[in-house]
């Protein structure tokens, strides 16, 4: 029942399945190994990407950040490139006079805050007064919260000036 053959081929089918584990081994370490054929990963034993990831500059210690004015981006805003920003708007508002989740957005450009008719307004922007200039829709587009704490308004904000300024320029053209 338990003999001789028996045994060598157990142990050839274990040392067989070990040998097929190594030769895979092999294989992938061949394929997939970054670095030259000395087995070096890049400089200094780094490992060198397999693709480049783009990152802003970042401001180094003690260099000051300029910021650009808004008004003059604004004085060269592009509607048409704030009509596709107005596609991250379209979920709660709409320009055709009707409200959505949030108030409708026609005519919203030097129009008194929280006067959208028939819109159920937070306290804060009901008493926020005031007018929707250009200049404090930039701020409020930036992060509504930070402006009017209570908003109902839970979107982040948009953190691209020109892309605010285009969305504002965008705004004032549709009546």
């Amino acid at each position: 029942m338990f003999d001789t053959m028996t045994l060598n081929k157990i142990v050839a089918g274990v040392c067989g399945t070990f040998l097929i584990f190594l030769l895979a081994k092999w294989a992938a370490t061949s394929i997939y190994t970054v670095g030259d054929s000395h087995g070096e990963h890049g400089d200094h034993g780094e490992h060198k990407q397999a693709y480049i990831i783009e990152v802003p500059d970042a401001p180094a210690a003690g260099e000051e950040v300029v910021e650009i004015a808004f008004a003059d981006v604004f004085a060269t805003a592009d509607a048409a490139k704030g009509e596709r920003v107005f596609n991250k708007c379209k979920a709660c508002h709409k320009l055709d006079g009707t409200n959505g989740t949030g108030p409708a957005l026609n005519g919203i450009v030097d129009k008194a805050v929280g006067s959208v008719a028939s819109f159920s307004y937070s306290n804060g922007m009901a008493g926020f007064g005031g007018a929707w200039t250009p200049e404090i829709l930039n701020e409020f587009i930036l992060k509504p919260k930070a402006l009017i704490s209570d908003t109902k308004m839970s979107f982040a904000g948009l953190r691209k000036v020109e892309e605010r300024a285009d969305l504002i320029a965008y705004l004032q053209t549709v009546n």
